[in-house]
């Protein structure tokens, strides 16, 4: 078994994890926040869902600059409806899904680099990159998620067990 053989079930039900979670961010408030230092709700959800896209960049590509040239790249676009974050999210995972079943362990092995204005952050192999910038940053977000939809008295979803509003047993 390949590599990208033993990430894909691991990928897949993390994804569906974060698609429940997803389904649950209300559009009627975008801007919420629980601190002024935190992200608006909105904007989380956004960031989850374009997430996966993380592991095209890091398949397809040997480094991606945040700030080319010194100007960032441009933000995501904020999603106004719970239909659109989740076909966001779905394009975005079956994309994912694609570029990992179709690497090489060859491929996972080659160093990857982040960079800013042309300055390199850090270099990791790609499938160190996969689980921790792509799985592990998802699992980050999707938990935050969790605090903010428990904050607004939204049922938070069973991820690996039951949550205090659901249980999968």
């Amino acid at each position: 078994m390949g590599l990208s053989e033993s990430l894909l079930p691991e990928f897949d039900n993390e994804m569906a994890n974060t698609r429940k979670t997803l389904e649950r961010v209300p559009h009627d408030r975008p801007d919420w926040k629980p601190h002024e230092k935190s992200t608006a709700i909105g904007g989380l959800a956004t960031h989850l869902s374009n997430i996966p896209t993380w592991a095209v960049y890091t398949i397809g590509q040997d480094s991606l600059d945040l700030a080319p040239g010194g100007v960032p790249l441009p933000g995501a676009t904020p999603v106004t409806s719970t239909e659109e974050l989740l076909e966001t999210f779905d394009k975005n995972v079956a994309t994912a899904r694609a570029a990992i079943a179709g690497a090489s362990d060859d491929d996972l092995f080659k160093t990857w680099a982040l960079q800013r204005a042309g300055n390199t952050l850090m270099t990791l192999p790609k499938i160190a990159v996969l689980r921790g910038f792509v799985l592990n940053h998802n699992i980050h977000h999707r938990a935050q998620l969790g605090v903010y939809l428990r904050l607004n008295d939204i049922p938070v979803p069973s991820i690996y067990g039951p949550s205090a509003d659901e249980s999968p047993f």
